[in-house]
């Protein structure tokens, strides 16, 4: 049973859960609006979000910490200087995530995670 356990694992490993959520995060944070698994935007969403309440202090130890997670200088800039002071007022609940289809190949749900 899996009670009060803190992530999903979405079958692999850490390091590889790891990279995962790093790159789509970049995804994100560039495009704004990304589709994926449902469960990967469920566990992407607490990541992401983690992310912008850091971000949203603006100071060079923001730029730091979301540096040393996503490990992309492009997405740290546009996330400390553009993202993130658009949600300053705003406690939480940076991003959506719509349901939008079945994959055909493994019949798996889709989902849209989009930045509100």
């Amino acid at each position: 049973m899996r009670h009060r356990h803190g992530y999903r694992k979405i079958g692999t490993s850490s390091a590889h859960r790891k990279a995962l959520l790093a790159n789509l995060a970049i995804a994100l944070v560039e495009h704004g609006k990304i589709e994926t698994t449902v469960v990967k935007a469920k566990e992407l969403r607490s990541y992401v979000e983690k992310l912008i309440t850091v971000a949203g202090k603006g100071d060079s130890n923001a730029h730091r910490a979301v540096f040393a997670t996503l490990q992309n200088k492009e997405a740290t800039k546009k996330l400390v200087n553009e993202i993130a002071p658009q949600y300053v007022e705003r406690p939480g609940g940076y991003t959506r995530i719509t349901r939008t289809r079945i994959r055909r190949g493994d019949a798996t749900t889709m989902a849209f995670i989009e930045l509100v």
